[in-house]
């Protein structure tokens, strides 16, 4: 029996009618339509579904979507804002980050929630912030390299913000 839930995505509140074995993973992607977020392994080892639940980084192929009823769930859709690439999406696409794409939303939302708890993350701090997120393509160093661009590029804007003329 469908149970109706509010899900709060991206700072827009909706209704859904869920079955409570549906995950998160599934209503985001097709109820709502936003596909950013990947079907990998449906088993949470690969990352490709992360979302942030309340700002920490989830598998939403492993969490009921009426589980995440009142909370704030941000996929990679919600990030970009006024148009431009959030610095962490842009960082990546700069330092060749990307590659076949696949894992990347799950590794930019895995590391906002990770320069937003640590600005400036060591290497091992960034190894254990992307544990959960496989990635066959980069072998890491670029995204390292992306993580270290954004975290300064964050910091500036947080010392030196840019006011509008």
């Amino acid at each position: 029996m469908k149970r109706l839930i509010q899900l709060t995505v991206n700072g827009q509140t909706r209704d859904v009618p869920v079955q409570p074995t549906r995950t998160l993973l599934d209503v985001v992607r097709d109820d709502l339509g936003l596909t950013g977020a990947k079907r990998g392994c449906d088993l949470g080892a690969c990352g490709a579904c992360t979302m942030l639940l309340d700002g920490r980084p989830v598998n939403a192929c492993l969490v009921l979507a009426v589980e995440a009823e009142g909370a704030e769930i941000v996929t990679i859709e919600g990030i970009a804002a006024g148009g431009r690439l959030d610095p962490i999406q842009q960082a990546f696409v700069e330092h060749g980050a990307v590659q076949c794409g696949f894992c990347t939303p799950g590794l930019v939302l895995a590391t906002k929630a990770l320069l937003e708890a640590t600005p400036e993350p060591c290497d091992t701090a960034m190894r254990e912030a992307l544990s959960g997120n496989l990635c066959r393509c980069t072998g890491y160093v670029k995204v390292f390299d992306a993580i270290r661009a954004a975290a300064r590029r964050l910091r500036e804007e947080r010392t030196c913000p840019v006011t509008p003329s």
